[in-house]
């Protein structure tokens, strides 16, 4: 029998805990927290978005893309169900995303608990891992307990950097490096991005579909449609967190970096124009903010106005034609500079971590350290929103948790 420990209780280390005991290994979970699971909770808006049924190499990033390939081919769509079901989670679908029946991400938190309770497996709560050794066995110190923990296989799963307050501190990547592995730069992601212009306190609160186009250096990098979202300090919504992994890359790199927000997304450049040329001369006797109406967010025309030195009051007709075309240019390319992003405490995951050439894509084995294995958040893959990173964590857990759990 395997003596397991298991190093954080999030998605992917209960996941790798259940599934090495139901294995026949002797498990225990080391957490930090006071109970496992506690990033889980804020998944989803607190529903748990658990995962995606369109699942696809194409929907995650990091330095190293093949190996995403073998760890969604050994657990699928049917095989993160499969699980679910085991676990006594019901699920339901709102299109492709899978939640919990009663979109409680507490349900998720408190089954994964139940059942690893019910296989067995040991945790151990408030407990910091400081140090881990290889001899012929691991050792492990943790720091409140002064206890050394001795095991034959080891589960890093600590997660990232990512949401601080659920207690993610990036510990893993130390205990990584102490046993020999290269850390690709970390970075937050999935998470909004600020602008140091002073117009954004007018917009906050705004809500409108758009494309949002990522450029880094004056190049087009990454774009992604939705609904957008304005602050107070910047912009917001599922389409900028979808590119904000990029724009944290380059920002580290101190490069330039900006967003073409197309606020008009339904209509071609050239449409929009005729419609709004159309406007222009058809409510001739409307004001210039009145021809806008219905197109953009009531908030947002006095602001784009501005930008163009267009008085919103001034009727359409004695709008000078130059200004009109440079308004209708706006609607289709607002170009916002960003300065930096929201940063680790309100990113949802990060980019960057251990080095995935360093780890069996199989197994979740480390080529460098043979019964140690790493998961999750952990490793230089992220995804895009959707549930993506928890079929990730709920995969590499199921890999580990297996691979680990086998006799010699």
């Amino acid at each position: 029998m395997q003596r397991i420990i298991v190093i954080g209780g999030g998605a992917s280390g209960m996941t790798a805990a259940i599934t090495a005991a139901r294995n026949g290994a002797e498990v225990t979970v080391l957490e930090q927290n006071d109970r496992p699971g506690k990033k889980i909770l804020s998944t989803g808006n607190g529903r748990c978005n658990l995962t995606n049924l369109q699942i696809t190499e194409k929907c995650y990033r990091g330095d190293d893309q093949t190996f995403i390939r073998p760890v969604l081919s050994r657990f699928q769509i049917d095989d993160a169900l499969a699980l679910f079901k085991s676990l006594g989670i019901i699920t339901k679908c709102r299109g492709d995303y899978v939640y919990p029946l009663n979109d409680q991400a507490s349900a998720v938190r408190d089954a994964l608990e139940l059942e690893a309770k019910q296989a067995g497996v040991k945790i151990i709560n408030s407990v910091s891992v400081d140090q881990i050794k290889k001899k012929q066995h691991f050792q492990i110190h943790c720091k409140e307990n002064k206890k050394i923990y001795t095991a034959d296989r080891v589960i890093l799963a600590c997660g990232s950097k990512a949401s601080q307050i659920s207690g993610s501190d990036g510990s893993g990547y130390t205990l990584a490096k102490m046993l020999g592995h290269n850390i690709s730069s970390v970075v937050p992601a999935l998470m909004a991005l600020r602008s140091d212009e002073k117009y954004f306190k007018k917009l906050a609160g705004i809500r409108t579909g758009a494309t949002v186009q990522l450029y880094i250096d004056g190049r087009l990098i990454d774009q992604d449609t939705g609904e957008l979202q304005f602050t107070d300090y910047g912009i917001s919504g599922i389409p900028v967190f979808q590119v904000s992994r990029y724009a944290s890359k380059a920002l580290l790199q101190k490069k330039k970096v900006s967003v073409l927000l197309d606020l008009v997304p339904s209509m071609s450049n050239d449409n929009f124009a005729a419609e709004m040329t159309r406007r222009k001369e058809q409510y001739a006797h409307r004001t210039a903010e009145e021809c806008f109406n219905s197109i953009l967010p009531a908030k947002l025309i006095p602001v784009l106005l501005n930008l163009c030195g267009i008085d919103k009051k001034l009727w359409a007709v004695k709008v000078p034609e130059d200004k009109w075309n440079q308004m209708i240019k706006i609607c289709k390319g607002f170009r916002v500079n960003v300065t930096e992003t929201n940063g680790f405490e309100k990113a949802q995951i990060c980019a960057g971590g251990v080095r995935t050439t360093e780890v069996d894509s199989h197994t979740m084995e480390s080529k460098l350290v043979k019964g140690l294995y790493l998961t999750g958040e952990l490793l230089d893959i992220d995804g895009i929103c959707g549930g993506y990173n928890l079929h990730f964590a709920w995969a590499t857990g199921t890999l580990a948790g297996t691979s680990a759990a086998e006799e010699e």
